[in-house]
């Protein structure tokens, strides 16, 4: 235990090298060569910011690391239909990515629980929005923003626009199988929706709540 919080701590104020995502991803295919690169805070888009919040966790700004109501809504789906539906926030995901394995079992569930609570104590919300950008995976090999924007766009993270941001969000549950540079009709008229949803938040005003 306090292993894990030194761990979180630190990561307050150095930036992680790496994940056990990227870790876990080497190991199950040695031939991909892994893309990325760090970006900070100030040269990521406000776009992708607002973007992946309106796709994955519209609460993020005011839940503690867990929204209940989405995890109620989640089960009732679950309940009556084949496709499974998952309620994680953007912290949970952050403590799985960071420092889990990806596997599912209820053992895992519940250490993410735990470094999902230390997050939300001891990191701001943008330095969990911030590390969230810069660790998920964008595609085979690909991990974080900058080497999403780069290889999608050839753009950099600052220079995303709100559609390529939408897009590059609408792809975050499955990103080794579709392609935001180019996007089926399911792709296009999900990340319509999340471009809507950014602006039903209010946009980048939604960000000045991130403390």
């Amino acid at each position: 235990m306090l292993l894990s919080v030194s761990l979180v701590l630190l990561m307050r104020w150095i930036d992680p090298f790496s994940s056990m995502l990227m870790v876990e991803r080497k190991f199950s295919d040695k031939k991909i060569i892994q893309q990325r690169t760090w970006k900070d805070w100030d040269h990521i888009s406000d776009n992708i910011k607002i973007a992946v919040i309106a796709a994955e966790d519209q609460n993020f700004a005011n839940h503690w690391g867990f929204d209940f109501k989405a995890i109620e809504r989640a089960l009732k789906h679950n309940q009556n239909n084949k496709k499974i539906r998952g309620a994680s926030t953007i912290t949970q995901q952050v403590a799985k990515n960071i420092f889990l394995w990806s596997s599912r079992s209820w053992i895992r569930k519940s250490i993410e629980s735990w470094f999902t609570l230390e997050i939300e104590l001891l990191w701001s919300k943008k330095r969990t929005l911030e590390i969230y950008l810069n660790s998920v995976e964008w595609g085979n090999g690909i991990f974080g923003i900058e080497a999403a924007s780069q290889y999608y766009f050839h753009v950099s993270a600052k220079q995303l626009t709100p559609y390529q941001a939408s897009l590059l969000a609408a792809i975050l549950p499955n990103p080794r199988k579709w392609n935001p540079a180019k996007p089926n009709h399911y792709i296009q008229k999900k990340a319509q929706w999340i471009h809507n949803q950014m602006n039903n938040l209010g946009g980048n005003n939604y960000l000045k709540q991130l403390n």
